[in-house]
């Protein structure tokens, strides 16, 4: 009895995370595909919409015409690597089939993807409203090395910017 006692008392019995993450990747190229704002705004919500398919909802997405910010929770089953891929392959086939002037459309093949405190999460959701303002100001390379600098994350240059 006292052992199913401690047992009952040491188990959880649900697996629960709240991991969020600060995702950034470009269009191949850095090319200005989503240089219309209408459009551009259409494809966050779209990729919000994979976000949540995916079981990692998005808190909030943005960017400019050749790169997206998306803040998201990252669902307890899911990995990094595979929810980017799904987001970029399906994000891609409908960009492509919604607007067919973009039939050249892809996003390149990397990423950076930041943890972030549930303290920042606020922060973050602000600087994602402001893409187009913050980079009237700023280059999106400076703004990825600034990152990688900022997440102690290791940059190699020669692979970053394809």
């Amino acid at each position: 009895m006292y052992l199913l006692t401690l047992r009952r008392i040491f188990t959880v019995p649900q697996s629960l995370a709240q991991l969020y993450i600060h995702l950034v990747f470009t269009t191949n190229q850095r090319t200005p595909f989503l240089a219309d704002a209408a459009f551009r705004n259409h494809t966050h919500r779209y990729l919000a919409g994979v976000c949540k398919n995916q079981g990692s909802p998005a808190i909030s997405i943005g960017g400019t015409e050749d790169h997206v910010h998306t803040l998201l929770r990252l669902g307890k089953t899911s990995s990094i690597s595979e929810l980017v891929r799904e987001l970029k392959r399906d994000s891609s086939k409908w960009i492509k089939e919604e607007n067919p002037q973009l039939e050249h459309f892809h996003w390149q093949q990397g990423y950076g993807a930041f943890s972030i405190s549930p303290s920042h999460v606020n922060a973050i959701k602000s600087y994602i409203s402001t893409q187009e303002e913050h980079h009237r100001k700023e280059s999106f390379q400076d703004e990825f090395r600034r990152l990688c600098t900022k997440y102690g994350v290791e940059l190699d240059e020669r692979y970053a910017w394809d």
